[in-house]
């Protein structure tokens, strides 16, 4: 079993396990941005290429309104309910 690194500060690992992942993908990916300098340009390319690769799959965009604090929780359920899968990203 693969080894998860987490950056929280957790006096106490929390044990984690990889969900299965399943065989294609179908409905809707979620792309967040975090809000770190020049991240929507890795989403822009992030989304084009996941588009050119997956046409029947729908690519939904969210923004955090800081890097610096975790997401919402009205932003977090909105992805979950919207998406079935997310793929959170930065760069600097």
């Amino acid at each position: 079993m693969p080894t998860i690194l987490d950056p929280t500060d957790e006096r106490v690992p929390v044990r984690r396990s990889l969900t299965p992942r399943p065989e294609a993908l179908s409905g809707a990916i979620g792309l967040l941005d975090i809000s770190k300098p020049r991240g929507n340009i890795l989403i822009d390319r992030l989304a084009q290429r996941l588009a050119e690769r997956l046409p029947g799959v729908t690519i939904l965009r969210y923004s955090k309104p800081t890097f610096t604090r975790p997401a919402p929780e009205d932003l977090r359920r909105k992805i979950a309910e919207e998406c079935g899968f997310v793929i959170e990203a930065l760069a600097d």
